[in-house]
């Protein structure tokens, strides 16, 4: 994939008829980004397409989250989600719950391009894998910093919260 200086990128909302290309993108770049968790990566259901496609297709039904989605050259290259939170473990009023961008497409700006037009540059918070030194480095350029909490979601072991 070329830089963003020679390919067509945008930003739009999501739309329902999105679901299977967000589905895919979740599916390939979990496998790109956490397959080493797991012993076989193209058989773990962390990283199965059509229970993504599901959820995707009911949670864009449902307004769950505001997701934009970042297309290069008119394909669908990365998401990104956040909602309200809510609790007396809410460390902001707004979490980022997923931004993910296939490796093909990394550095093409993408990334930022859906971290502005989700959050812009609200008070937010943000599980992110411990051993994940290229989001930590992204999400540090974009003011956030760990507050100590830590838990674990499926295959990754070790999760960490970044707020801003």
């Amino acid at each position: 994939m070329g830089r963003a200086d020679d390919t067509k990128r945008e930003v739009r909302e999501a739309e329902p008829a999105d679901a299977v290309a967000i589905a895919t993108v979740h599916a390939t770049s979990w496998r790109e980004t956490y397959g080493r968790f797991v012993d076989d990566p193209e058989t773990s259901e962390w990283f199965a397409v059509d229970r993504r496609i599901r959820m995707w297709a009911d949670d864009l039904d449902a307004g769950t989250f505001t997701t934009m989605v970042a297309t290069i050259d008119g394909e669908i290259v990365g998401f990104a989600a956040a909602r309200p939170t809510s609790g007396p473990d809410a460390a902001r009023p707004e979490e980022l719950a997923m931004l993910y961008v296939v490796a093909h497409a990394h550095g093409t700006g993408a990334g930022q391009a859906l971290l502005d037009a989700v959050l812009d540059d609200r008070p937010a918070q943000l599980w992110v894998a411990a051993d994940n030194p290229r989001a930590h480095a992204f999400y540090r350029r974009n003011g956030f910093r760990p507050d100590g909490a830590e838990s674990s979601f499926g295959p990754i072991p070790t999760t960490v919260r970044l707020v801003r």
